[in-house]
């Protein structure tokens, strides 16, 4: 369920009253939604490929997902054999399916794949198959690798960066060279950065691509046949239905649907695109300025990656990599991301009031009676949650699940998989796991590294040093780090590198709880989405609705003001993520939380139940920040504050005013 689940978007039309048609769209919109889908996602550039060699194409990657199936339900290999073989095998298909660069003279051509891309296909993979096959004699030379593995070493490394430029994109790509020009500066040998980095577990066939070859691509899989149901266009009906008709309502269909539609896809980008080309221009029917529109779904589909109980595929890795059990990651993060969520969702509201907005007629709306019927739908991520509390392994859950999304489309006639449907799913599976591949190795060498060089050790005393052992200031740099590594970079990729190389400087060097430093790097790794410079899906974002980038960059990191607040407070105080708190002190949380969340979102639209002046918003912004911070005394004072002011707003009266005509 990671990264897309469907490369072929498919959007809603809009009408100026509101009405959703039917799920399709004109030959003319689907251009311009997969024009922007090719800007801003890497994974939409692909070669095309046409007749006969696209049915090879594609058979070999449903071939590939099926492989992976058995891989993981039946095989019994070493993990020096799994990882390398499944790395091959993605540089592979790679070079296959994208182009050097979107506008590359090859990429233009039908049924064309350069000399150049050819060779570096065979020797890149071919560098891990040589792997694979010799295995055991080259595990005996230990560091003693001879002339020929340091080559084949050297090739596969770049050769798999070259493959993650082109899937992701170049920060990363530039973030990992880094790190190996570091390794150098440090004495390190050619000899032993190879070994170390190629042809052993702490580096490029490392934990990152252990649980991706192991967990993720099976949810990927899953995700791709979970979309096929039509459980996307569920989940829009039933935001539309819950909150169409109130104030603003298609902005706050925006917030629900696709915090639901991007906990399963895991791409901020990719769900801004999906679900935006439908709520977006409803959105601007509305009376929604562009900028603020684009700005809604990407704050709202950035934010589905921190949304339990899926978290993009994130909520398993965390289990696994810090381990605690899936349940445990699943109850303590709901207060944070329904918080996250509340912010959005009041700023909307406020937004909408201010500006005078209505909602859509309700006539116009789909009816509850139509809609609970399909509730079958979510009986597969459902199915996925209970297994693995139930004790089974997230690989063999994730596959059970996978049969169960067969099971439940045979229910509607207009989802119903055919074979031919079937096939197409666990294509998009294989094609949608490339990306993750790529980055997930890339992130083994950032962390094989730090592993050989002691690097998060110079991290921990740098930032230790510069805080002068100050939580708060070195929450502070944490968080810079964590934007800065996280741009551009795939939701699973993301929590790898940050758990890697940012979680120890929290846990090791602050003292802090595992679960509290990890869910702190991983909320400000997703956040680089919306984060300018590279805020990559406020740009798409801002692309559908044919508004500033920029502005519409800024205004989704207003609106996401929650994820870079609430990080600071359950990392403070981890009773927000309920550790060492009771049932009474959870209410309190809840309560307080959410008034404070409503506080920030008055002083940063301006607005209560009338509008409020500089000074009233930022006693509001003071009043706000002492109710997030979970404390009694902090609490009572923020209650008085706004009590007062919305007392005073009452006393006042709103008075004659015209709403704000929106920009």
């Amino acid at each position: 369920m990671e990264e897309r689940t469907n490369n072929t978007t498919k959007a809603v039309d809009v009408g100026k009253t509101g009405v959703m048609a039917q799920p399709a769209q004109s030959a003319e919109a689907q251009a311009a939604v997969d024009e922007i889908m090719k800007k801003y996602d890497r994974e939409s550039n692909t070669r095309q490929w046409k007749g006969v060699p696209d049915i090879v194409i594609k058979a070999a990657l449903a071939v590939f997902s099926l492989f992976m199936i058995y891989m993981n339900l039946f095989a019994v290999w070493d993990e020096r054999i799994r990882r390398p073989l499944f790395v091959g095998i993605v540089i592979l298909f790679i070079f296959i399916l994208f182009p050097a660069g979107k506008n590359h003279k090859a990429a233009q051509k039908v049924n064309y794949i350069p000399f150049y891309d050819v060779i570096l296909a065979l020797i890149g993979s071919g560098s891990f198959f040589y792997f694979v096959i010799n295995n055991r004699e080259i595990i005996n030379h230990a560091t003693r690798i001879n002339q020929t593995e340091i080559i084949l070493g050297v090739i596969g490394i770049v050769v798999l960066a070259e493959c993650c430029r082109r899937v992701t994109g170049i920060p990363i790509v530039v973030v990992a060279s880094l790190f190996v020009i570091y390794a150098f500066t440090t004495g390190a040998s050619l000899r032993k950065i190879v070994y170390n980095l190629f042809y052993t577990t702490t580096g490029v066939i490392g934990t990152p691509i252990g649980v991706c070859s192991t967990y993720i691509v099976l949810f990927i899989i899953f995700g791709a046949f979970l979309e096929a149901t039509g459980i996307s266009d569920f989940f829009i009906q039933c935001a539309n239905a819950l909150a169409g008709s109130a104030t603003g309502g298609p902005a706050k269909v925006s917030v629900i649907s696709s915090a639901l539609c991007g906990m399963v896809s895991g791409s901020s980008v990719g769900n801004t695109v999906t679900t935006g080309s439908v709520t977006i221009p409803m959105m601007k029917d509305t009376g929604f300025p562009g900028d603020f529109a684009g700005a809604v779904e990407a704050a709202s589909s950035t934010g589905g990656q921190i949304m339990p109980p899926i978290m993009g595929a994130a909520a398993f890795l965390m289990a696994e990599m810090i381990g605690v059990r899936y349940s445990d990651i699943v109850v303590r993060a709901i207060l944070p991301a329904i918080l996250y969520f509340t912010g959005i969702f009041l700023m909307v509201h406020l937004r909408a009031k201010r500006l005078g907005l209505k909602g859509i007629p309700k006539e116009n709306l789909p009816k509850w009676k139509d809609l609970l019927p399909r509730i079958y739908l979510l009986i597969p991520l459902v199915a996925l949650i209970y297994l693995i509390c139930a004790g089974y392994t997230m690989s063999r859950a994730a596959i059970i699940a996978t049969v169960l999304c067969i099971v439940v489309s045979m229910f509607d006639k207009n989802h119903r998989m055919s074979p031919k449907d079937i096939f197409n799913a666990l294509v998009t599976g294989a094609k949608n796991t490339l990306s993750i591949a790529a980055a997930c190795g890339i992130a083994g060498i950032i962390a094989g590294v730090v592993t050989m060089t002691g690097l998060g050790q110079v991290f921990i005393s740098a930032i230790v040093g510069v805080s002068h052992g100050n939580l708060l200031i070195a929450l502070f740099l944490t968080m810079i780090c964590c934007i800065i590594l996280g741009m551009g970079v795939p939701t699973t990729a993301t929590y790898i590198i940050m758990a890697t190389t940012c979680a120890p400087i929290l846990t090791t060097g602050m003292g802090l709880n595992a679960l509290s430093a990890n869910m702190f790097v991983f909320y400000f790794g997703i956040v680089a989405d919306i984060t300018p410079p590279v805020a990559l899906a406020a740009y798409a974002g801002s692309a559908i609705a044919k508004a500033d980038p920029m502005k519409t960059a800024v205004n989704a990191t207003r609106l996401a003001i929650g994820a870079f607040l609430v990080p600071y407070i359950f990392s403070l105080n981890p009773a927000m993520l309920l550790i060492n708190t009771n049932g009474i002190g959870v209410v309190m949380i809840v309560i307080t939380s959410f008034i404070g969340m409503f506080a920030i979102s008055a002083a940063l639209e301006g607005y209560t139940i009338r509008p409020i002046n500089m000074v009233t918003r930022i006693i509001c912004a003071v009043a706000g920040l002492m109710m997030l911070y979970p404390g009694t005394v902090t609490d009572i004072i923020g209650i008085v504050i706004i009590a007062a002011i919305i007392g005073m707003e009452i006393v006042q009266g709103k008075g004659p005013r015209k709403a704000e005509k929106a920009a």
